[in-house]
C-alpha cells in the first residue's frame, strides 16, 4: 500500500518491539515487553501462527500443539490507560512476509466432508501481490488475526477471543483500522500477532494466509468511555463483535445488541430506530466461523459512518 506524505512510515517509530518478545496468553500478571506513552509510533514484529515452525514442504503437515498457536507480541504498557478507559490502537502499515501458508485437515472447518487428506498450499507474498499457483494470483489485504489485553479475570489463551479482544480474527482489523478494546488493568497490557496476508470471512478451513512481518501502530485512550467487547472503526464503518462458544447465532445476536447499545447511548437512538437502522443499513456478517471445531465463533456487525453515527463514542476525551 503507497503511502502519501501524511502517512506515518517505519523510520517515523519511536518504539522498535521484537517478536522475541512474546506469549501465548493475555494476562494482568505478564511483566511488560514495553513501556509507551498514547501517540507514540510503534514498530511491532510479528511472528506468523505457527511460529516459524511450517516452512517448507517436509513440515508442512506438522501438527502444532494449540498451546504454541497465535503468539502476541508484548505485552506493550500504555502509560495512563485505567480501568474503564478504551485502548484505541490504529494500524498505519502492515508488512507480511515473502512466503505464507494455509493448511486444512479432515474433520476441521466448513468444507470437512469433503476434504480427503490433510493439505498445505504456500503462498509467495510480491510488492502486495498474492500467488497461489500459476493458475491464481490476487492482490494482498494483509490483517491482524490476535489483537488483545489483560482480561478483567484470570489468563486467556490467545487462541480463543473474547471481551479482552484475542483472536478476533476480523479481517476488517487491517492497514488504516483502528481497533477499540476495553481497559481493565493499569498499562492495558496490548498483545498483538497472528498477521494474514489475506483472510476471508469466517476463515472457514481454519486459516488465513498464516505470515510473519511487520507493523507500524500508535495508541490512544478515551477515558472513561467505551464498549464490551472490541470495536473496529476504519474510513467508512465502525465495526462490533460478538463473541460465543461453538454459538454462532449467540455471536451474531451479540454483535447487534453491541451495535443497537452504541446507537442508543452515544447517539440517541431508540432502540426501534436502532433496530431498524441496522436491519437496513448495517451488515451483519461473520468473522470466524470454522466449524466443527471447537472453541469460539465470532460475528460482526458494520455499521455506516453518517452524521448520526460518525463513530462508535460520542466526544471521545482522549490522551
Amino acid at each position: 500500500m503507497g503511502m502519501d506524505a501524511n502517512t506515518p512510515s517505519f523510520s517515523d517509530a519511536v518504539h522498535y518491539l521484537s517478536r522475541d518478545h512474546h506469549t501465548f496468553s493475555f494476562s494482568a500478571s505478564h511483566e511488560p515487553a514495553l513501556r509507551v506513552c498514547p501517540g507514540e509510533l510503534i514498530h511491532v514484529q510479528t511472528w506468523d501462527c505457527y511460529k516459524g515452525a511450517i516452512t517448507n514442504d517436509e513440515n508442512a503437515l506438522s501438527v502444532i500443539p494449540e498451546s504454541e498457536v497465535n503468539p502476541a507480541t508484548g505485552p506493550i504498557y500504555v502509560h495512563g490507560a485505567e480501568p474503564g478507559d478504551t485502548l484505541s490502537v490504529t494500524i498505519h502499515e502492515i508488512k507480511p512476509g515473502v512466503r505464507g501458508v494455509a493448511r486444512t485437515y479432515p474433520g476441521n472447518g466448513q468444507l470437512q466432508h469433503l476434504a480427503i487428506s490433510p493439505y498445505a498450499q504456500f503462498f509467495d507474498v510480491v510488492d502486495g501481490l498474492i500467488t497461489m499457483n500459476e493458475n491464481v494470483s490476487f492482490p494482498a489485504s494483509p490483517m491482524l488475526g490476535v489483537i488483545g489485553v489483560a482480561p478483567e479475570f484470570g489468563e486467556i489463551a490467545t487462541m480463543p477471543a473474547g471481551k479482552h479482544g484475542g483472536n478476533l480474527d476480523n479481517n476488517l482489523n487491517g492497514i488504516g483500522a483502528t481497533i477499540h478494546l476495553p481497559v481493565k488493568h493499569s498499562g492495558a497490557l496490548l498483545g498483538i500477532g497472528d498477521m494474514h496476508a489475506s483472510m476471508g470471512d469466517g476463515e472457514i478451513c481454519g486459516t488465513g494466509i498464516e505470515i510473519e512481518g511487520d507493523v507500524l501502530i500508535s495508541i490512544d485512550i478515551i477515558k472513561g468511555n467505551g464498549s464490551q467487547y472490541p470495536v473496529t472503526e476504519n474510513a467508512t464503518s465502525w465495526i462490533t463483535h460478538g463473541v460465543a462458544v461453538e454459538d454462532l447465532p449467540s455471536a451474531l445476536r451479540i454483535a447487534c445488541e453491541e451495535a443497537a447499545n452504541l446507537l442508543v447511548t452515544q447517539w440517541g437512538f431508540t432502540i426501534e430506530d436502532a433496530f431498524i437502522f441496522l436491519s437496513v443499513q448495517g451488515n451483519l456478517g461473520i468473522a470466524q466461523a470454522v466449524y466443527p471445531s471447537t472453541g469460539t465463533v465470532i460475528g460482526k456487525m458494520v455499521v455506516p459512518k453518517i452524521s448520526a453515527c460518525p463513530a462508535p463514542f460520542k466526544n471521545p476525551f482522549r490522551i
